[in-house]
């Protein structure tokens, strides 16, 4: 049984806010090889608030016990308002917000006092060599988890992140590392046993709707909330991203954590552009030795575990498995 944290932002339910943070939380609730112990939320896809209320109203509408708390509400340093247009208006002035109409909306809670990052920390250091810490947002809790409890990049069991991107050509930069990339360098560098899921691999995979109505066959509890949140986000995507599904990155690192066989990966020095300009945010991969390095610093932390392929349809097969309970 792996333990794990899942440390995501979640917006399931929510016009105009990705649903993949969701899928992977409900293949993790379904996984009989997972225990997951703890949700965090930090401010990335929603606002930290919205996030905490999505899920804490999944594990609410499914009876469950496990723990949610919310973490930061922007980053360490990189300004929030920008994102938060692009992120909270960007489905209205697309005049597409209609397609949520009649979704159930998550409840509102108040979140517990207790803060993400020391929930993280201290249940990793407590436990050394024991939790997978699974970071499906911009890295800010995890960051400043690390900072207040030095001993947990050694007392992690392994940090998988779904962040970054390389060689897309319409991408510079990723929200997860864009949005708050002082946190992402922290991380990246803190020396801990690090699997990185970027987007040149999550943009390999796609769910359709002839793949939900799979999923909606299966009748159970976690089918049914999986295909009434991402009906609407699928027909998003379709429009924006013309597509013909949408992509499920989040639900990727869940899945390899059940199933390593089902993507391929290779060793790399990992960083993140943090200086001002068009490229701040902007992530990096090499093999050393380098055979121009001129200017270019030697890494801080060790060598980074990144996914480069994926065998979609074993994707799809491991994500029906988990919601049938």
């Amino acid at each position: 049984m792996k333990r794990i944290i899942i440390d995501c932002d979640p917006g399931n339910g929510i016009a105009g806010a990705n649903v993949d943070d969701g899928l992977a939380l409900a293949v993790a609730l379904g996984s009989p090889g997972i225990a997951l112990e703890l949700i965090t939320i930090v401010a990335g896809n929603t606002p930290a608030e919205v996030g905490f209320n999505v899920a804490k109203d999944l594990i609410d509408r499914l009876g469950l016990a496990v723990p949610v708390l919310k973490g930061a509400g922007q980053a360490l340093v990189e300004p929030h308002g920008p994102w938060r247009e692009a992120l909270d208006n960007r489905v209205h002035s697309s005049g597409l917000s209609h397609l949520w109409n009649g979704v159930r909306q998550p409840q509102r809670f108040t979140a517990p006092a207790k803060t993400a990052a020391d929930a993280i920390g201290e249940r990793i250091c407590a436990s050394p060599g024991e939790i997978t810490l699974v970071a499906l947002g911009p890295l800010t809790n995890v960051a400043l988890a690390l900072e207040r409890y030095p001993a947990m990049a050694e007392a992690v069991q392994e940090i998988a992140i779904m962040g970054g991107v390389f060689a897309l050509d319409d991408f510079i930069k990723d929200t997860n590392f864009g949005l708050d990339p002082e946190a992402a360098k922290a991380v990246l560098n803190s020396g801990a046993n690090i699997t990185l899921v970027p987007m040149d691999v999550t943009t390999q995979t796609l769910l359709t709707h002839a793949d939900l109505d799979r999923i909606a066959s299966l009748e159970t509890p976690l089918s049914r909330y999986v295909v009434e949140t991402l009906r609407p986000w699928l027909d998003y995507s379709m429009h924006t991203r013309r597509l013909s599904g949408c992509w499920i990155h989040d639900a990727l690192v869940v899945a390899w954590l059940m199933n390593q066989q089902i993507a391929t990966a290779a060793d790399y020095f990992v960083d993140v552009e943090i200086r001002p300009g068009q490229t701040r945010g902007k992530s990096w991969r090499y093999r050393p030795p380098l055979r121009v390095n001129i200017g270019i610093e030697a890494p801080a932390g060790g060598p980074i575990h990144v996914l480069k392929t994926v065998d979609n349809a074993r994707l799809l097969s491991l994500i029906e498995y988990a919601l049938a309970g």
